[in-house]
């Protein structure tokens, strides 16, 4: 990465290094890890062996990939940026080599694991580099709020979808507290081999999902965290996709009318998560929804599309505040 100028920030347009090679070695690790899942039938926690690190290497791909792209559209405090993604590499980098060391040459849990002095060692650096990744995201957000983008739609997208993603990374907070059943043994004075969970109202490693995992008895927090943290490439690919769809439908060509149908995407976005967070606290399936459920979904369904038609109305209205 060059540094230059007055200012010694970086050189614009310029995708983030670090951010690449990890988004390489992911790449790699993606190979591997679907080979294993081909070849290996390993089970760890009744899933395939090799689900997590298949599952991490796409996520943590996508995640590296979309991190650079915003952060070579930074106009101003670009080395700050730089540093803020770099922090990011490292300690996402960190959580994967401790994954591959714990789940594919120990064969043991990585997340909750804390049966040994050792496992209690890598469950704290591991939740070291998730809380440096977190913070490196959400000063990213800071950084979005001073830009100024040519797109104002686009704009708007990148710094909803990315504070989301912030929101996202925070609920995994959740899955770190002792279940009840953990809790009444930590009251006895016994110590539990695992603290935390992904399932609500059950014990890990019930019926799941194929390769994603996710509960089909009980709710599951990683779902809410999924959702979140994606809405980094979410909310920006709508943006991209309105601006491609313009050259077709004239009324798309207002910068007004995608931005209005981003915020819209934006609402939607976070009534879906607080959707499938609250599934998940009532310790619901995401294939079993109840009444309620449904209910509040076909709810925020009827505000997002009355949203986007109202959106779709003449540009020539006031211009509305820029996010």
């Amino acid at each position: 990465m060059e540094f230059g100028g007055k200012t010694g920030e970086t050189t614009g347009g310029r995708l983030h290094r670090p951010l690449l090679v990890l988004a390489g070695a992911m790449a790699v690790l993606l190979v591997v890890s679907a080979l294993g899942l081909l070849f290996d039938h390993r089970t760890l926690v009744n899933a395939p062996l090799w689900a997590k690190p298949f599952k991490f290497t796409v996520s943590i791909g996508l995640y590296a990939l979309t991190l650079a792209w915003l952060l070579g559209l930074l106009t101003r405090f670009r080395r700050t940026g730089w540093w803020l993604g770099t922090v990011f590499a490292v300690g996402i980098s960190t959580d994967l080599a401790l994954l591959v060391w714990q789940i594919l040459i120990r064969d043991r849990p990585l997340h909750f694991n804390v049966e040994t002095p050792g496992d209690v060692l890598i469950d704290n650096v591991l939740a070291t580099g998730a809380f440096t990744a977190w913070a490196a995201t959400a000063a990213v957000v800071v950084l979005l709020l001073f830009q100024k983008l040519p797109d104002r739609a686009l704009a708007s997208a990148l710094r909803w979808g990315t504070g989301f993603a912030v929101v996202g990374m925070g609920l995994a907070l959740m899955m770190f507290s002792p279940t009840p059943p953990q809790e009444a043994l930590l009251d006895a004075g016994v110590h539990p081999p695992m603290v935390g969970g992904h399932t609500v109202g059950l014990p890990d490693g019930g019926p799941g999902l194929p390769l994603l995992g996710w509960s089909t008895v009980g709710g599951d927090l990683r779902i809410p965290h999924f959702v979140g943290i994606h809405a980094i490439q979410a909310l920006p690919l709508l943006a991209l996709a309105l601006a491609a769809l313009a050259r077709r439908y004239p009324v798309l060509s207002s910068d007004l009318v995608r931005r209005r149908l981003v915020w819209t995407g934006a609402v939607g976005y976070a009534g879906l998560l607080a959707l499938v967070t609250w599934q998940a606290l009532r310790g619901q399936s995401i294939v079993r929804p109840d009444f309620w459920t449904l209910s509040a979904a076909a709810g925020l369904i009827a505000i997002v599309a009355a949203g986007a038609a109202l959106s779709l109305r003449s540009p020539r209205v006031h211009a509305l505040t820029e996010f």
